[in-house]
């Protein structure tokens, strides 16, 4: 890859980590699922109306915008909501990963490799590590509720998958359409408009600021620039770059939050990381599979 794309993807990477100190801010002032229909609402317009739809039918656009801007982001928020700190959000919703490859094994019959089951066990291990430690400042379940998003996200990577090869900003800002509306009335039910309402009339300079950077850094540029990537380098050189994203996830809620990590988390952390390493590698490299050949053989 090309020096300056290398910058393009990790550039990707730090907005999507950072995101979940973004929409830290969000939920504190607005109600969450208001805070998610605000977003893809920003997200859609005025774009949907100058970028022409890509090639993919209605009933896979509509199925993203469902399990990825309705299921998905409102289990994220309310999740983070009532407690779960967006440093460790950021690290749990990478288990889409994980739930993508069982999917594609248990819908369309994709056998995964034996690294990746190797990488799936080491993550879940990881999850539990962290389930078995919760303290009074993580919520059960808000932990519960983040591994429903990340299990709608794989919902969503296989309906992509079967959108094909698309211009991926263009696809998801017609997904974008699909979410407001269902999130608003979501929202009206659970939340109350007189909450939307005051939230609004009450809106200050950082949850304007956090709507426009979830909105337009995180979905527009992350996703167009991604898509990009993927296009001009195929997704086995640019999917490792989504490694850094809970790191730079748990750095910044860190730096930013006072967010703390604690040893076990840490510990989780790297098993996580670890899998998901695994998952994207699918194979050992020919060197590392070599040498385990001989080790089996000796």
């Amino acid at each position: 890859m090309r020096p300056v794309h290398i910058a393009l993807a990790l550039m990707v990477a730090l907005v999507w980590g950072f995101n979940f100190v973004v929409i830290q801010v969000g939920i504190d002032n607005f109600p969450p699922i208001f805070f998610s229909a605000l977003r893809f609402f920003l997200a859609a317009l005025p774009l949907a109306l100058i970028l022409p739809r890509p090639n993919v039918p209605y009933r896979i656009i509509f199925g993203i915008g469902m399990f990825l801007g309705v299921f998905k982001f409102s289990l994220l928020f309310v999740g983070m909501k009532i407690g779960v700190p967006p440093g460790l959000a950021s690290l749990v919703l990478q288990m889409q990963a994980f739930f993508t490859v069982i999917l594609a094994a248990v819908l369309l019959k994709e056998r995964p490799t034996s690294v990746q089951i190797v990488g799936i066990a080491i993550a879940f291990a990881g999850i539990g590590l962290i389930m078995s430690t919760v303290e009074g400042d993580v919520s059960l379940l808000g932990l519960f509720m983040l591994m429903g998003a990340a299990f709608f996200w794989a919902c969503s990577n296989l309906l992509m998958k079967k959108a094909g090869s698309v211009d991926m900003l263009r696809l998801m800002v017609h997904v974008s359409v699909v979410a407001p509306l269902p999130l608003l009335l979501i929202s009206l039910v659970f939340e109350g408009w007189q909450a939307d309402y005051a939230a609004l009339m009450s809106m200050n300079w950082l949850g304007f600021g956090a709507t426009l950077y979830i909105a337009y850094g995180a979905t527009i540029f992350g996703f167009a620039a991604w898509g990009f990537l993927i296009r001009t380098y195929g997704a086995g050189q640019v999917a490792p770059f989504s490694l850094l994203v809970p790191i730079f996830g748990m750095s910044s809620a860190a730096l930013v939050l006072g967010e703390e990590i604690g040893t076990i988390k840490l510990v989780a952390a790297v098993l996580v990381i670890v899998g998901l390493m695994l998952v994207v590698m699918k194979r050992l490299p020919a060197s590392l599979a070599g040498l385990s050949r001989k080790a089996r053989d000796a």
